[in-house]
């Protein structure tokens, strides 16, 4: 299957790992070449850290790493595509955009998938001349790690389309789970409640960052608390989630004033050096001193 990831950001080059690694021919779409570059750089480093770790052998990894090509042009990645997932900042009017454009130049029987974790598929898909190719696959972050990806079927998406969606999360080895276009879909409503709880336990002092997500980590068998997912996924997308699900679901998905002082301050998270913690390549050697 030829594999086009519209986005080299964390989500992006995460994608474009797993379809490789899954035995896809993957070509890296962005606007500019230094972003190519730095995502294919991190699924190397990714690689290679599978290779230490013992989950891949040497050979997986230069297999994955040859299947792997970047371009800054559209057409080049779209135009031989059996899928095209997006994989862009989370708004909506900039993803329908990126489906508009794709649609025009790649094949006319191509499923066309977005990463959205949050917005409605629905409303992505009415940009397409043929909605019913569209579908939802939300992976999760990190993508190349986390084993679900959840498919969300559109109120246009057509049941070859989801078969197909099926077939390909399958054969990157990931495990899909089937969900209706609704606001927030299934993970992204409960991770954002996790989240938000934990914030505001940290806001009022109930107990420290560390100990809130110890506590979820060891007591619900999580692979990492809430609050360090925050800062692994952005503040800013978690503020961004979480005000459409306000306005989607009413005020209970309301951000905490202590999220958006992150914000505020640009302390993103793991992108940045510092959210709640404080990073470096990519682990965590500290709490932020104004952490809550």
């Amino acid at each position: 299957m030829n594999v086009a990831v519209l986005g080299a950001g964390s989500m992006g080059h995460g994608i474009a790992h797993v379809s490789a690694l899954g035995g896809h021919s993957v070509i890296v779409r962005d606007v500019e070449q230094e972003r190519i570059e730095r995502g294919l750089e991190q699924v190397e480093a990714d690689l290679e850290d599978g290779v230490e770790r013992g989950k891949l052998t040497p050979a997986e990894k230069e297999d994955a790493i040859e299947r792997l090509t970047g371009t800054v042009s559209l057409e080049p990645a779209v135009e031989d595509a059996d899928l095209v997932v997006e994989a862009v900042p989370e708004r909506l009017d900039l993803k329908q955009e990126v489906f508009e454009e794709a649609e025009a130049v790649a094949p006319g029987d191509a499923v066309m998938a977005t990463n959205t974790s949050s917005l409605s598929v629905t409303e992505i898909a009415g940009a397409l001349e043929d909605p019913s190719r569209c579908i939802g696959l939300h992976f999760f972050n990190p993508a190349h790690i986390m084993p679900l990806v959840e498919v969300v079927v559109a109120e246009q998406t057509n049941a070859e389309t989801e078969e197909f969606a099926d077939r390909y999360v399958d054969s990157i080895d990931k495990t899909p789970t089937t969900v209706t276009d609704v606001p927030g879909f299934a993970s992204s409503r409960l991770g954002a409640i996790f989240s938000l709880e934990a914030i505001r336990m940290a806001q009022e002092g109930v107990a420290s960052v560390e100990d809130i997500d110890e506590t979820m980590r060891l007591g619900y068998n999580l692979p990492m608390g809430p609050i360090e997912l925050v800062d692994h996924t952005g503040v800013d997308v978690n503020v961004e989630v979480m005000e459409y699900l306000r306005e989607e679901l009413g005020e209970r998905f309301k951000p905490p004033q202590l999220l958006k002082r992150k914000l505020r301050a640009g302390k993103l998270g793991r992108k940045t050096g510092e959210g709640f913690y404080v990073w470096e390549n990519g682990e965590i050697v500290g709490v932020s001193g104004d952490a809550g």
